[in-house]
């Protein structure tokens, strides 16, 4: 999904289900997964600034430096949180820095700070999807499955067509729980409620169902296959 030329589905007989896991978890790990399917058709927002911190060189670094730890990150984070959170004490109920603060603990891989600022987001404001969103997969690379899958169900059952829940919702389901179906029934509502998506997304996700389905069908061998072929992604 590095790509975003249009790919038809795939239907390579030899795919393993590990290979289908690992590409979920780059899906995520990424950051394709908020905002990939609308970026092209939600042209007015103006997202918060994601770019990971470990990734911003510093003065004199060498360029064959070991990556930062973990530790360093927070060290780093916190450095570039300090404004924000000054300007917070003054406007604790202020959604777009709490969202900022978010992202920059995020981008640190500071999960579990990360979800808080979203979910104070979250909080001040119900109807914040972007919010909800990006704390569901704040509390997925913390290692909280179950508490990123009740987010966005919880943002579904408010907007049950949107794109990125459902999309990550089938991510999480997959990654998280290795429930295929689970993900492949998510990817299903995303296409059949949203034909606004332009081409290439609706390729992108059709080919992930296609592979996912595949693997299903080589892992389960003729189990999968008494009464009749295995399931086919659906066309909207």
């Amino acid at each position: 999904m590095a790509t975003e030329q249009t790919m038809a589905p795939s239907a390579n007989p030899s795919l393993q289900p590990w290979r289908v896991y690992s590409m979920a978890a780059l899906y995520l790990i990424a950051g394709l997964a908020i905002g990939y399917l609308l970026r092209a058709t939600r042209t007015t927002e103006s997202p918060v600034a994601s770019a990971s911190i470990a990734e911003k060189p510093q003065p004199g670094a060498s360029a064959n430096a070991n990556p930062p730890t973990l530790d360093e990150l927070k060290q780093m984070a916190n450095r570039q949180a300090a404004p924000l959170l000054e300007k917070l004490k003054s406007d604790p109920n202020n959604s777009a820095l709490l969202m900022q603060l978010g992202a920059v603990y995020h981008s640190a891989h500071q999960f579990n700070e990360a979800a808080a600022f979203y979910d104070k987001a979250s909080q001040i404001d119900s109807k914040n999807v972007a919010a909800r969103a990006k704390l569901a997969i704040s509390l997925y690379r913390s290692g909280d499955v179950d508490g990123a899958l009740a987010q966005l169900n919880r943002t579904l059952r408010d907007n049950p067509s949107d794109a990125n829940s459902l999309f990550n919702l089938g991510m999480i389901r997959l990654q998280g729980k290795h429930d295929g179906a689970g993900a492949v029934a998510a990817w299903q509502q995303l296409l059949k409620l949203n034909p606004q998506l332009s081409e290439d997304r609706k390729a992108e996700v059709q080919k992930l169902m296609a592979e996912v389905l595949t693997s299903q069908s080589t892992q389960n061998g003729n189990e999968g296959a008494k009464n009749h072929g295995p399931l086919k992604p659906t066309s909207f």
